[in-house]
């Protein structure tokens, strides 16, 4: 504590008076004693500094200035899921060489975190999956080494209700929300923004919530495949019969632990025209097909099957080299009904790498064969007659034993029976 000689002396003579026996002071004297010693403690100490610049939401390249309907379209009323959880207003800057897009406060107007349209590299508009009522999720992603953050932001499906929107881009009490919001972004977006539709991707699994309508995505989960693997085998009734109550217990606390451990295994993929989105807890990932390297399937099982991706990434050096690396991300406890439609997607697009058939035929199958005949395996997978991959890996499956068979007919000994 501090020196009480440093103290006002009513102040002190008051606390002397509370604290005799008995108390003189009343209840209301107290209470203002109380409120007098703390606006004296709350004075006498030092403010705090403010945090260092390093740890603030990078700002530097977003304009503050304040925000008016003549110099940014602007759309109140957003719930933002990321970079923070919030209700927002949201500044669109009509100058897309210096502007940016910007979350702002209702009531201050101040920046809460923004984007430079030069920064965003990819901007996509998929459907919240899971809700009664339809609502839209737009995912931006920033350049990768410029430190934004990305932005996720919803709004309800139907159309414009009330005041909401403030635009010089006309649109119709007839239009929906998506779609102008959508035209306002792509007129100042480099490139348009990305949506999936039936035709790229249509999951097979019934949907509970809007039943009728086709899922355009797939529910995936990353994280141990040990633990999915177990997932998938230990669901089968039998096995739940043959282990007994005291294995599945084991069982249960065994899957609680791995999700516990890995709490955002369970997302959502959205196999779009240009790329995979991995959605919508923080990080967001999005896979253009130019960064894809090669694609494959393991634990294909009745249920079941897992997808692999071999992402390729570049990284520039401090001595101004590029650096390029490999990473291999796995999408595991795939439902089989969306095998097909997964694979289908991934033959159209030509997403394959001839180096991996050798290189892990033993644990993984490629997507298309290796083309060792001038295109043929190409031509196959854009006419939708190659060899699928549960074929392949039946196929593969019946040569194995085929050959265990002719091996032991080689090493058979008539005569060892009877002995």
């Amino acid at each position: 504590m501090s020196d009480p000689s440093s103290h006002p002396k009513s102040l002190l003579s008051r606390i002397d008076l509370a604290t005799s026996k008995p108390p003189v002071s009343t209840n209301v004297q107290l209470k203002k004693l109380l409120q007098d010693v703390r606006l004296f403690i709350s004075a006498s100490t030092p403010r705090q500094q403010s945090p260092p610049l390093s740890k603030k939401r990078k700002l530097e390249d977003v304009n503050h200035a304040p925000i008016t309907p003549d110099q940014a379209d602007i759309i109140t009323d957003l719930s933002f899921s990321i970079p923070l959880r919030k209700k927002l207003k949201l500044s669109l800057s009509r100058n897309p060489d210096q502007g940016s897009i910007k979350a702002c406060n209702p009531s201050t107007n101040e920046t809460e975190f923004g984007i430079p349209w030069r920064s965003i590299e990819y901007c996509v508009c998929v459907p919240v999956p899971e809700k009664a009522q339809p609502q839209w999720n737009f995912c931006i992603f920033p350049t990768e080494g410029e430190g934004h953050e990305q932005i996720l932001f919803t709004i309800p499906g139907g159309n414009v209700k009330g005041d909401t929107i403030h635009s010089d881009t006309q649109f119709g009490p007839e239009e929906s929300y998506k779609d102008v919001v959508m035209r306002i972004l792509n007129q100042k977006l480099r490139r348009k923004i990305s949506e999936p539709n039936e035709k790229e991707f249509a999951s097979q699994v019934a949907q509970a919530y809007r039943k009728g309508e086709k899922a355009v995505h797939a529910k995936a989960f990353r994280g141990s495949k040990d633990g999915a693997y177990f997932l998938s085998v230990v669901g089968s009734p039998l096995l739940y019969a043959l282990l007994g109550i005291r294995w599945y217990i084991v069982y249960i606390g065994s899957v609680r632990a791995q999700r516990q451990a890995s709490p955002s295994l369970n997302r959502y993929l959205f196999l779009l025209p240009d790329g995979i989105v991995w959605g919508f807890k923080k990080p967001l990932a999005f896979f253009p097909f130019h960064a894809i390297t090669s694609i494959s399937y393991t634990s294909v099982l009745q249920r079941t099957f897992n997808l692999n991706l071999n992402i390729t990434t570049t990284s520039s050096s401090p001595n101004s080299n590029t650096e390029t690396a490999t990473t291999e991300i796995e999408f595991s406890m795939i439902d089989q009904a969306d095998f097909a439609g997964i694979d289908a997607y991934i033959r159209r697009h030509g997403l394959h790498d001839a180096s991996m058939a050798e290189q892990r035929r033993a644990k993984k199958l490629n997507v298309n064969g290796v083309n060792n005949d001038g295109g043929a395996g190409d031509d196959a997978a854009e006419n939708g007659d190659g060899e699928g991959e549960l074929q392949k890996a039946a196929r593969e499956a019946d040569e194995m034993e085929d050959e265990e068979e002719e091996e032991e007919d080689e090493n058979f000994d008539p005569g060892s029976e009877g002995e």
